[in-house]
């Protein structure tokens, strides 16, 4: 198989290519990636403005608004060399676009306000796409397990045919499992927690010189760019195991460990 790996509208790799769905392949791509982290400062920005920061126009809020998506990955890959830094290296890329509002990008922001947050929404979002294609499974077996209720099949125990039982309770209890799995996964999804704008050593000390010391106001604009990314719950200090996927692993894992289990069942 020969991968396109100059593509940038969607996550490219051997495993990518051969397993993965299209809306998975996009959700990890480059263009959702760095279109996101413009999104957050266009976020910031207008929150800052709403909030008091009168440095801050209507006509560079609308410059950023219009300049989502028109990444120049060249420009950011020369840019990356001269800064060796990623997120500064965006930062100016997205300024070339927007030079009236590149002054006020990233005020009293550090690089994983941005990257920590557009990760949240990427695993909020990954998880979404999970548990909706697993609903249409749940769906399609409880079909399943309607049609065979009464279907007598031999039941398996110790590794070996037992009592006979019927093909639709053996579904139903693949059901409970899949069932269980879905809620886990919405509760992990439902549950994340915004990392906030807590600067590089979580005092967010940057933002409150911004606001003259007011935090009440930093608190406020933490509340509005976590209503517009839709991450309900805040962080009340920012650690790294804060993010840590390894919960999400785990109902994943388990998930996973299920639907191996049903496919044995049905040899």
């Amino acid at each position: 198989m020969t991968l396109q790996t100059n593509r940038t509208d969607r996550y490219v790799s051997p495993f990518s290519t051969r397993y993965t769905s299209l809306d998975m392949q996009e959700l990890f791509s480059d263009d959702w990636k760095f279109s996101t982290w413009r999104e957050i400062w266009l976020a910031v920005a207008r929150g800052q403005k709403i909030l008091g920061i009168e440095r801050i126009t209507d006509g560079q809020i609308s410059e950023m608004s219009l300049h989502l998506e028109d990444i120049d990955y060249a420009k950011a890959a020369e840019l990356e060399k001269k800064y060796r830094h990623d997120v500064i290296a965006h930062m100016h890329t997205f300024g070339v676009v927007c030079p009236l509002a590149a002054p006020i990008m990233h005020l009293g922001l550090t690089s994983c306000c941005i990257t920590d947050n557009t990760e949240l929404v990427q695993m909020r979002d990954g998880l979404k796409i999970i548990a909706r294609k697993l609903a249409k499974c749940i769906d399609r077996l409880a079909k399943f397990a309607g049609q065979f209720k009464s279907l007598p099949t031999l039941g398996f125990t110790h590794i070996q045919s037992a009592q006979p039982v019927t093909v639709g309770k053996r579904a139903v209890m693949w059901l409970q499992d899949l069932t269980e799995h879905l809620h886990a996964i919405d509760e992990v999804a439902n549950n994340l927690k915004f990392r906030g704008l807590k600067g590089a050593t979580g005092t967010q000390a940057s933002m409150l010189a911004l606001f003259n010391g007011n935090a009440e106001t930093v608190a406020q604009l933490e509340r509005f760019c976590r209503r517009t990314i839709r991450i309900r719950r805040p962080h009340l200090a920012y650690h790294r195991a804060n993010i840590s996927p390894a919960g999400r692993y785990a109902n994943l894992a388990s998930s996973r460990r299920s639907r191996r289990k049903h496919s044995q069942d049905m040899l």
